[in-house]
């Protein structure tokens, strides 16, 4: 039986979204893709039953909903929480989107380091988040 695709496959040559990510990372060429690739990988390490999705033209991580997004723009490599005004962040790692009632995101710039152990435990805050019912 064949399996059927998603409405991203069908637009993207069957490509998984896991693999659709991977070519993103890769033709991020520069500090951005080395970023989102460190990002990807934080992820993972924080929630291994982590779903890679890929909507909006970016990939998107899942577990009982949306987690984040991870978008690449010139001057940032922009993780957008989906909820994230529910969470705490006593690290204070959001610094974009702000304003909103619901999301919030993080703009990772060139040079600057990532608080691995602070976006882990946000990771698995807004996992908590999602499959709290």
């Amino acid at each position: 039986m064949a399996k059927k695709m998603t409405s991203a496959q069908e637009g993207n040559g069957g490509a998984s979204a896991s693999e659709l990510i991977d070519a993103r990372i890769n033709e991020l060429d520069d500090w951005r893709g080395a970023t989102l690739a460190k990002i990807r990988s934080l992820i993972r390490q924080a929630d291994p039953d982590v779903v890679e999705e890929w909507k909006w033209g970016t990939p998107v991580w899942s577990h009982g909903g949306i987690i984040c997004t991870g978008e690449a723009y010139k001057k940032a490599v922009k993780t957008t929480f989906a909820k994230g005004a529910s969470l705490k962040d006593p690290s204070g790692l959001f610094n974009s989107s702000l304003e909103g009632n619901t999301r919030r995101a993080i703009d990772f710039r060139e040079g600057e380091a990532i608080d691995e152990e602070a976006l882990k435990a946000l990771i698995l805050a807004a996992v908590a988040l999602n499959t709290s019912g």
